[in-house]
Parts: C-alpha cells; sequence; structure tokens
C-alpha cells in the first residue's frame, strides 16, 4: 500500500527541493524578494531573485510548512530561472500545480 498522497514530482521536489536558500547564504545579495505566508496552515515562504536586464538569472528561498508548499516553491524557483520579470509575473498557482503533477484538493 502506498501511503504517499502526492505525484512522483511533488516528492522529487520535497525531499530534493531546487534553490534553497542556506544559512551560509544568509547575504545573499538580491534585486527583489517576497514574503508570503497562508493563514489556514500556517505556510510561510521567502523568495530571492537575481534579475539582469528584466530577466530572473537567480532564484534563493526558504520555505516553513508542508511537502506541497516545499515542492510548490522548488518547482517555482526552477520555473522562474531564466524567465523575464514579466513571463513570471503571469504564473498562476494552477500553473505550478500542472508542473508538480497535481496535488491533492484541500492543497
Amino acid at each position: 500500500m502506498n501511503d504517499w498522497l502526492y505525484s512522483d514530482t511533488v516528492k522529487e521536489h520535497f525531499t530534493n527541493p531546487r534553490n534553497v536558500l542556506y544559512e551560509n547564504e544568509s547575504t545573499w545579495k538580491h534585486d527583489g524578494r517576497g514574503v508570503i505566508g497562508n493563514i489556514k496552515c500556517g505556510d510561510q515562504m521567502l523568495m530571492l531573485i537575481r534579475v539582469k536586464d528584466d530577466m530572473i538569472v537567480d532564484v534563493r528561498w526558504k520555505t516553513y510548512g508542508c511537502a506541497s508548499a516545499i515542492a510548490s516553491t522548488s518547482i517555482l524557483s526552477e520555473t522562474i530561472k531564466g524567465m523575464l520579470i514579466s513571463e513570471a509575473y503571469k504564473l498562476k498557482p494552477d500553473d505550478i500545480v500542472a508542473r508538480l503533477n497535481g496535488l491533492p484538493p484541500n492543497k
């Protein structure tokens, strides 16, 4: 019996997240910073980006939350790296869910 309710993509990004901001990178130079939280479940996400010529050239993040929150932030960081800011701005939550091959409805 498989007790994991998430896709293999979610599992991969939860257990092997990309572009994480580690403690030794606390002074990581960035051009943009965003923090958001979900009061329903207590998740909080910090996203830092470096921009050159309107393109996101590097990303770091830190998320406190469940497997879906961590996986979502990880895949978002991969998605926006190399994207123009104007393209990244158009991303919607459903775009991230699709890249994760789905999430349970309550997530």
